[in-house]
């Protein structure tokens, strides 16, 4: 990426552990014009689930094709999240949006959104979103009847560390009531962006 692109627009990261409400933020902050965001689609090796759509909800790659761009360097991030599960941020896809003079907003992973932070310190607002409890995660995930219970235990085993990362953020929204998280985060991005 060039330093002209750099320059172009900024980025804003929520990262949080699954059934935080992170997408609910990311879908209410897409639609404020105001704040010229566009969605930052992630790369996947996981199946596709429900009505997912490549290209729009991921673009859905075999693990192979996966592997094949972590070599060619076409990743910003990438983590293998779950064993054999692969998810990261194409390099073209933040271009993309720069090039049509947006900021990027990313719903990703906690590690994902601390090396964009660490690639972009300047041009970062990296935002941690905390449910109220871990109970109240596990109740979220089963409430979405997406997943396994296995599947569900090990988001929640997985959130401890997770949590363990908030400090790390440039901020951190607590989600216990929907309506003031959703103010709070679109007061943070609006300074951002405008700052």
């Amino acid at each position: 990426m060039t330093k002209e692109t750099k320059k172009q627009g900024k980025l804003i990261v929520f990262s949080a552990p699954s059934g935080s409400g992170k997408t609910t933020i990311v879908r209410h902050l897409l639609k404020k014009e105001q704040l010229n965001l566009e969605f930052s689609i992630s790369a996947t090796s996981r199946e596709k689930r429900g009505n997912e759509i490549d290209g729009k909800d991921y673009y859905f790659l075999s693990a192979k094709e996966f592997k094949n761009k972590i070599k060619t360097d076409e990743f910003l991030e990438w983590e293998e999240v779950y064993r054999d599960n692969f998810y990261g941020t194409l390099k073209t896809e933040v271009e993309r949006i720069w090039a049509k003079g947006k900021n990027v907003i990313f719903d990703i992973d906690v590690s994902g959104g601390l090396r964009i932070k660490r690639k972009f310190p300047e041009n970062t607002l990296a935002i941690f979103v905390k449910p109220p409890s871990i109970d109240e995660l596990k109740i979220r995930l089963k409430k979405r009847k997406t997943e396994s219970a296995d599947k569900i235990n090990m988001r929640v085993a997985k959130a401890s560390a997770e949590l363990a990362t908030a400090p790390l953020f440039d901020t951190i929204v607590v989600n216990d009531n929907l309506e003031n998280a959703l103010t709070e985060a679109e007061k943070l991005v609006n300074n951002f962006v405008n700052s």
